[in-house]
């Protein structure tokens, strides 16, 4: 290894040691389920409010309201849209992911996607989207992959692009810096070419190398709002995301990725979704990946 958002102020009930709102009723939450289904495409069902209670029980403390219905009011102001919407999204997504996960992918990608590519377009630049990028292990572990591969290949050029509807986690991306212990899953060679360590040494902080941040562009993207890109992907890695949509918007979702697939471009999905009844112009090629037709 490489060695001001105005916010209104907080109430002194709200910064109490003891501040504990009154449980969010039926109505609130379904208020709050659907209105994040409509903006984000997740799917709330009622056995989700504990989580989203506990979820939003920092924001309510930090803006100084004592009622869930109190601070859901305040979301859909005007002022509630601008400054308080992010936030929001950010509490009801999930940021797990890891480094190298579901690591079959990966070899399917440099084994038999990439030597193929090259065969066909040469010095063509390959494109690669990264939907869902979470806190921005999956860019980075397809960076580290692509660029090793890159140095054996002359002339093959790519960029990745990384999107997601979370500031919260984009910001984490961007800064490219973790937790040693999270790094375990990266092979050593990797960990010993892209990684640098932290000067501190009590800190246990990796950072990416330089030239595998700048393979990377990070943006924040709502599937759910209109998309589109100047260039279509080779390869989209759309994983561990529509587990939390319904059937009609995971397969609305997966037909417009398609319009922005190469034909002959692919798909990889997480191992525990799948396309199974969707009318899509994809036809499988390995486990969880899919081809465009």
């Amino acid at each position: 290894m490489k060695n001001a958002e105005s916010m209104p102020e907080p109430s002194p009930n709200a910064a109490a040691v003891n501040f504990r709102p009154s449980p969010m009723s039926d109505k609130v939450f379904q208020r709050l389920s659907l209105f994040i289904h409509e903006r984000v495409g997740i799917k709330l069902p009622p056995s989700k409010r504990t989580m989203l209670e506990a979820r939003l029980q920092k924001r309510l403390r930090t803006l100084g309201y004592m009622s869930y219905e109190k601070y859901v009011d305040f979301v859909f102001t005007e002022q509630g849209m601008e400054q308080e919407l992010r936030n929001l999204i950010d509490v009801v997504t999930t940021n797990t992911t890891e480094f190298f996960r579901e690591p079959k992918h990966f070899e399917f990608l440099v084994n038999t996607v990439l030597p193929d590519w090259v065969r066909r377009y040469g010095s063509r630049q390959f494109c690669l989207w990264s939907a869902g990028c979470s806190i921005g292990m999956e860019p980075y572990t397809l960076g580290m992959v692509m660029s090793d591969f890159a140095e054996q290949y002359s002339g093959f050029s790519f960029r990745i692009l990384a999107t997601d509807i979370s500031s919260r986690a984009l910001q984490t991306a961007v800064k490219a810096v973790y937790e040693e212990d999270r790094i375990s899953t990266i092979p050593d060679r990797l960990c010993k070419k892209y990684l640098l360590r932290s000067k501190d040494r009590t800190k246990r902080l990796i950072r990416i190398a330089p030239e595998v941040r700048r393979v990377v562009e990070f943006q924040r993207l709502n599937f759910m709002e209109r998309f589109s890109f100047k260039n279509p992907m080779d390869v989209i890695f759309c994983r561990n995301v529509i587990i939390y949509f319904d059937k009609p918007t995971q397969e609305r979702l997966f037909r417009q990725f398609c319009q922005f697939l190469q034909p002959g471009g692919y798909l990889f999905i997480g191992h525990s979704e799948s396309l199974a009844g969707m009318d899509l112009p994809l036809t499988q090629a390995a486990p969880t990946v899919y081809r465009r037709i």
